[in-house]
């Protein structure tokens, strides 16, 4: 049975540390379409998938993320524009930290309630790169839409004032991308089980994770100059033919 959802406010996201380790105020209205496609990768938009190069609008299995960076606004930082498909009777989720082996990751986590006939939610996580727990965080989120068909969610949504550094004279967009699922049993978000970890990435730059092959050249057999035994035969072939043409 498919569900969408959207958010019809742009809205803080509080969180209290009871029930779903979260509680959201969102206002939300039905039969929501959230169609993701691979359009745009690598030119207008940053994509993220598992396994790679698979089809977010296919039947197969995919997990995608796609980034889309704004202007930077001083001091504010910049807007992430986030798409975010994958399959899950829990969650998925999209990992953005400056160090994935240390520090924290912020988790962008779109969720089905399969004991509230599927509905879709939203929630910020962070997590900690050490130990792997979780915790309730605040993050502003706006415009978010989510649709949930089987166990197929898709989801929208927008990040304002986005800042890898701690200062507001630069704003840097380099982060490492965690793609990841993890279960849901209606009262407690699971830990989340990365499926793909790739960077850092200059998500300002659609292209940054496109690996451009390196271009071929021609080298010559042996740096040191010396004449190889067949060159030599070829070239007392050639004389002798001449010689023999000459007489």
């Amino acid at each position: 049975m498919e569900r969408g959802l959207i958010l019809l406010v742009a809205a803080l996201m509080v969180y209290v540390a009871t029930g779903v380790q979260g509680t959201s105020h969102l206002s939300f209205a039905n039969n929501t379409q959230v169609n993701i496609t691979r359009d745009g990768c690598g030119v207008t938009k940053l994509c993220v998938e598992t396994p790679d190069n698979c089809d977010p609008a296919g039947n197969n299995s995919c997990l995608f993320a796609s980034v889309v960076t704004s202007t930077p606004v001083a001091p504010n930082g910049t807007e992430l524009s986030i798409e975010l498909r994958g399959d899950s009777m829990g969650y998925i989720a999209l990992g953005l930290t400056v160090n994935a082996s240390e520090g924290t990751t912020m988790l962008f986590i779109c969720a089905q309630n399969s004991s509230n006939n599927g509905t879709f939610f939203f929630r910020t996580m962070q997590r900690n790169n050490t130990d792997a727990g979780l915790t309730p965080t605040e993050r502003r989120v706006t415009e978010i839409r989510g649709m949930v068909k089987g166990n197929v969610i898709q989801c929208e949504f927008n990040v304002p004032n986005v800042n890898a550094t701690n200062t507001r004279t630069s704003h840097v967009t380099t982060f490492s991308l965690l793609l990841g699922t993890g279960s849901f049993d209606g009262s407690t978000l699971g830990p989340f089980n990365i499926s793909r970890a790739i960077g850092p990435l200059n998500l300002a730059n659609p292209a940054s994770n496109i690996t451009t092959p390196a271009p071929t050249t021609m080298t010559t057999s042996g740096s040191s100059g010396a004449v190889h035994p067949h060159a030599v035969l070829l070239l007392l072939s050639v004389l002798t033919l001449s010689v023999s043409l000459r007489a």
